[in-house]
């Protein structure tokens, strides 16, 4: 199911999701250290299928920080959410 996502859907809702945390770098630092990443390391992943989910991911689990980035990116939640079921179907 996995690879069932289209890439450029997925790229652009990641994009948008870093561009959120880029704003919060309390938010930013936490999502690095949670998904393991260095800044070095981070710099290098943008713009990548493995960023991109990580961070759907990490959004699909924080229904408010889901809430504020959808509100102030005039994003529908479900987009962000059908991505999340696609990319985590036992859930």
């Amino acid at each position: 199911m996995v690879e069932a996502v289209k890439t450029a859907e997925l790229l652009s809702v990641g994009e948008a999701c870093l561009g959120w945390l880029a704003a919060d770098v309390n938010e930013l630092e936490r999502f690095m250290a949670l998904a393991g990443y260095s800044p070095q390391r981070l710099r290098e992943s943008v713009g990548t299928r493995a960023l991109a989910e990580g961070l759907i991911d990490y959004f699909g689990r924080n229904e408010s920080l889901l809430l504020a980035l959808c509100a102030n990116a005039g994003m529908d939640t479900t987009r962000v959410m059908r991505l999340w079921h696609a990319l985590n179907p036992q859930s």
